[in-house]
């Protein structure tokens, strides 16, 4: 597992899910889907709750 959040946004449908569970650390962006911002400080279970919660397995350890 790497230390780095990596969102596919050619994949993204913008559910919005990532951003309930770690708003602190995703957020839409202005085309609606996700991005990551301020990597550090996010607690890796929830990251990873926000990964196996992705309906479309977009997001993942880079």
């Amino acid at each position: 597992m790497s230390n780095q959040v990596y969102v596919d946004q050619q994949v993204c449908i913008g559910c919005g899910l990532c951003v309930s569970i770690l708003p602190g650390l995703f957020r839409l962006n202005a085309d609606g889907v996700s991005e990551v911002h301020g990597q550090g400080g996010a607690d890796r279970e929830k990251i990873q709750q926000a990964i196996d919660s992705c309906p479309v397995n977009c997001i993942a350890w880079r």
